[in-house]
């Protein structure tokens, strides 16, 4: 390995830093990355005045949920980021697994990355990158976890983890995302483990062989979701018998 080329990260390589208020974690970390912050910031805050989801979609913030933002500097070459998506759900799936009581409905993952409950939305992932000054490629993966309190309207039906029965708080279900993305991160090996990764995916992922509809920027198409494939590509078989492969959309069951 080339001296420049960072390797896998340990737990010990993650520090936290909890805020009651800001405008929102993700803008945070990215504020950081520009001041010369390392790779391995989390950023937490009680309430975001200013939070947003993909495609620019605001971002329901008010306390009692927990809004968590990583920074990771270089976290792998270009070639390979597009896995990270996917390494990044499984370590939210898992962490919100771990607070759940047993007799809870699974918690699965809606391609690529929504963490779901009962097909109800309890989280929301949103991974952003930069370049910065000195040429150094910043990545920030923001979480939003549906604790106690939820929207009462959007794109999905959606859910809180208090719903459900887990008693657990923000600060505690954080705990437990910080390891859980510790070891998930150290698994995928800056995208060298992306085959063990999409293993674990695979086998929490919801709506494998059902009917789903697709939602583009231009046009919404249906058909069964075959899996994805060796990239995290969705694969959609259209009625024509074709399978297109997809990079982003807003998937929707039946």
């Amino acid at each position: 390995m080339r001296a420049d080329m960072p390797g896998r990260m340990s737990l010990d390589d993650f520090r936290h830093e909890a805020l009651a208020e800001v405008g929102s974690t993700n803008t945070e970390c990215l504020e950081r990355a520009r001041k010369g912050a390392l790779s391995g910031l989390w950023i937490t805050a009680g309430r975001q005045t200013g939070g947003r989801g993909r495609r620019g979609r605001a971002w329901f913030s008010e306390p009692g949920n927990l809004y968590a933002s990583l920074l990771l500097i270089d976290p792998a070459p270009m070639e390979r980021l597009g896995s990270l998506p996917l390494a990044v759900a499984v370590a939210v799936q898992e962490a919100v697994s771990r607070i759940m009581p047993l007799d809870s409905p699974d918690v699965l993952i809606k391609w690529p990355n929504d963490i779901l409950v009962d097909r109800r939305k309890i989280c929301g992932i949103l991974i952003e990158g930069e370049t910065l000054a000195d040429g150094r490629h910043a990545v920030v993966i923001g979480c939003g976890i549906n604790v106690a309190v939820a929207p009462e309207a959007g794109l999905y039906p959606v859910a809180t983890l208090r719903g459900f029965g887990a008693s657990a708080s923000p600060d505690e279900l954080f705990a437990w995302l910080f390891r859980s993305m510790a070891e998930t991160l150290a698994l995928w090996n800056r995208g060298r483990g992306i085959s063990a990764v999409m293993e674990r995916w695979k086998s929490v992922a919801g709506g494998i062989g059902e009917n789903i509809t697709v939602n583009l920027p231009d046009r919404s198409i249906s058909g069964r979701f075959a899996g994805i494939d060796d990239t995290g590509l969705l694969k959609l078989e259209t009625d024509d018998g074709g399978t297109r492969l997809i990079a982003a959309g807003d998937v929707f069951f039946g």
